[in-house]
Parts: C-alpha cells; sequence; structure tokens
C-alpha cells in the first residue's frame, strides 16, 4: 500500500507540473510522448502476439506515434479532424459498451481488431489531452479531477457498502453502490465548477450532462481494459508503475473519458 501511494504521489507531481509550471507546451507533449509510447507498447500484451502489427512491438509503437504526429501536424490545415477522431472514439465506446455487458461472448475486442482500436484510443486520447490543455490547464485538470475522484469515491464506497457486483464477470470487484458513491462525489466537483463558472440555462445542462457522460464513461474504460487483460490472462499491463501496474492501468479510464469530454466540449464550444 505505501509502495502505491508513494508512486501516485509522485505521478500527481509529475501530472501537475505538466499542466501548471509552464505555459510552454513542452512539459505536457513531453509527457503525452511517454504516454502514447508506453501505452502503445503495452497495448500489444492484450493481444497475445497475433496479428501483423504485433509481431514486433516496437513496431507497433512507431505506427501509432507516427499516425499521432500526422494527426498532430494536419490539425492548422483542417480544423475539424481531432474532432472527428473524438467522434469516431466516442462511437466506438458506444460499441464497447455493449461488449462489456455481453462478455464473455466475442464482440469488438476480437484480436483481429485490437491494433486499429489501441491506435484509435491512444491517438484520441492524446489530442484530447493536448487540445483541453490548450484551452485551458484548468479544464484539463477538471477531466483528471472528474476521473480521480469517482474513481476514489467508487472504491470506497464499494469497501464499506458494496453488495451488488456490477458486472462481475469482467471485474468482480466492482459494485452497484460503488459506482453510484463515486458519481455521487464527483458531482461534487461538478456543481462547484459550476458554480465558479457561472453557468446557468442550456449552458449548466448541458455541463451536468457532459459531466455525467465523462464520469461513466471512465467507468465503462476501466472496465474494459479489465475485460481486455481477462482475455489475454494478464493481471497487469506493465510493471513502470510500482504498485499500480503499467502506464495503461493508469490510463484506462482516460482512454474513454478524455476523447468523449473533448468532443462534448468542442460541440459545445466551450463553457
Amino acid at each position: 500500500m505505501f509502495e502505491r501511494i508513494r508512486t501516485g504521489l509522485i505521478l500527481i507531481a509529475i501530472v501537475l507540473l505538466c499542466l501548471f509550471a509552464t505555459k510552454s507546451p513542452i512539459p505536457i507533449v513531453i509527457l503525452m510522448i511517454v504516454t502514447l509510447a508506453v501505452g502503445a507498447n503495452e497495448w500489444t500484451k492484450f493481444g497475445k502476439g497475433a496479428g501483423k502489427a504485433y509481431s514486433h512491438p516496437i513496431q507497433f509503437v512507431l505506427i501509432t506515434f507516427g499516425l499521432a504526429v500526422v494527426a498532430y501536424n494536419i490539425q492548422p490545415y483542417y480544423a475539424n479532424l481531432w474532432p472527428i477522431i473524438w467522434g469516431v472514439a466516442s462511437v466506438f465506446w458506444l460499441s464497447a459498451l455493449v461488449t462489456v455487458r455481453r462478455y464473455p461472448l466475442e464482440g469488438i475486442t476480437s484480436e483481429r481488431w485490437l491494433p486499429q482500436i489501441g491506435i484509435l484510443l491512444l491517438i484520441a486520447t492524446t489530442l484530447a489531452i493536448y487540445s483541453l490543455w490548450s484551452d485551458s490547464p484548468w479544464w484539463l485538470m477538471y477531466l483528471f479531477a472528474l476521473v480521480w475522484v469517482a474513481d476514489s469515491g467508487a472504491y470506497f464506497t464499494g469497501k464499506f457498502f458494496g453488495k451488488h457486483k456490477l458486472i462481475p464477470d469482467v471485474s468482480p470487484n466492482k459494485t452497484v453502490e460503488g459506482l453510484i458513491g463515486g458519481l455521487a462525489l464527483a458531482c461534487v466537483v461538478v456543481f462547484a465548477v459550476a458554480y465558479d463558472r457561472q453557468l446557468v440555462g442550456l449552458h449548466l445542462v448541458g455541463f451536468i450532462v457532459l459531466s455525467v457522460i465523462t464520469m461513466l464513461a471512465s467507468v465503462l474504460g476501466d472496465l474494459f481494459e479489465s475485460l481486455l487483460k481477462r482475455k489475454a490472462n494478464i493481471k497487469d499491463s506493465g510493471t513502470l508503475l510500482p504498485g499500480h501496474g503499467g502506464v495503461l492501468d493508469r490510463i484506462d479510464s482516460l482512454l474513454a473519458a478524455a476523447p468523449i469530454f473533448a468532443f462534448g466540449f468542442w460541440l459545445a464550444g466551450g463553457f
């Protein structure tokens, strides 16, 4: 437990420094490059080495990184590219919801599609995080707060009050009570920010709806990674983070939450 707490505090410190230490994009870009590269490498474990993209993990990492660079550089010439990527990722998560609910029946988690899914989610998440930071580091901090508070609230509520399993075939430890507790606690953050921004009318409604959808998406992201690990018969996606596992084990919720929040934020024109 001490190791897990220590690693968590170090990660929080790194993230806060990248968000607020300077207005230069260099720290956040470096963080995203490292996350993208390590995350792509860990993703290949889900396919058990199947498929051309997985024959050599470095190839998959380079393909993912190369496509991310292309998407980043095309944005100035085609402003709607990133929202399209976020939109496609959002549609994917609707399909993922069906897959998680139907597990262990086969769905979109077929090994033949895992490379494409990984590339889409990793790039969409990376671009979403950078876009939100560019708009304001505080919006990115808000996204992180939603995910972290919802996750922490679910953990403690489920630990002390959990009785009804959420989706036991995928994640036996998650409970309905934990889900409700996490959402309730995260809603405190939502209303605090809405009050600070003085949101009213449709802006307030849209902000609350988007925030709740983002919280639910973060749970789905966690469940989906659990499903992939269960299919691959592995406990963690990696060992880079002592007490936490791999990078994907830490950003699994963001793989769903970040593209969906960024897409909704773009549709609303900001708040």
